[in-house]
């Protein structure tokens, strides 16, 4: 018999954030939210010729943006009805990528973030970038680690 103490974490499949609102990065990036939960989210993005640099791969600033985008997912609730409902907001206070392959037009990437810790209004996150091939092989591309601060939100301000 189950503890009826015990549940599992509530996870919404593609559910839309109250942060993206307003994202026009996310909407033009052509960011898809997979799954939600507390600590977590898994996003998609279809590369595009226009993402690429001149060597023809992921240009550094757009699979940045995209992980970057996942980590703010995962900072923030999904329960909210809107961003100006939030009292507070969590953004990045610092982040770190490493480029571990490249990636090509074509390609479908998929970010999962996961909070590590937290502790007051201070987090770590982890992000991880995939990228699926037209051919379904899937490799990692980039590793991302997001540090969140918890600050009033200044579209509650008066």
């Amino acid at each position: 018999m189950a503890d009826s103490a015990v549940t599992a974490p509530v996870r919404k499949t593609g559910s839309e954030h109250p942060i993206l609102e307003h994202d026009a990065t996310s909407e033009w990036l052509g960011i898809s939210v997979q799954e939600l939960a507390d600590g977590y989210a898994a996003i998609t993005m279809d590369l595009r010729p226009e993402m690429l640099n001149g060597f023809s791969i992921a240009h550094g600033g757009m699979v940045f943006a995209f992980a970057d985008t996942a980590f703010a997912l995962a900072c923030n609730p999904s329960s909210a009805e809107s961003l100006a409902s939030m009292d507070t907001i969590t953004v990045a206070s610092g982040a770190d990528i490493n480029f571990i392959s490249s990636a090509r037009a074509g390609d479908r990437l998929r970010a999962e973030a996961s909070r590590r810790a937290a502790a007051g209004r201070s987090g770590v996150f982890d992000i991880e970038v995939t990228a699926q091939s037209p051919d379904g092989t899937t490799r990692v591309i980039a590793e991302f680690r997001g540090r969140s601060r918890t600050i009033p939100n200044p579209a509650r301000r008066s």
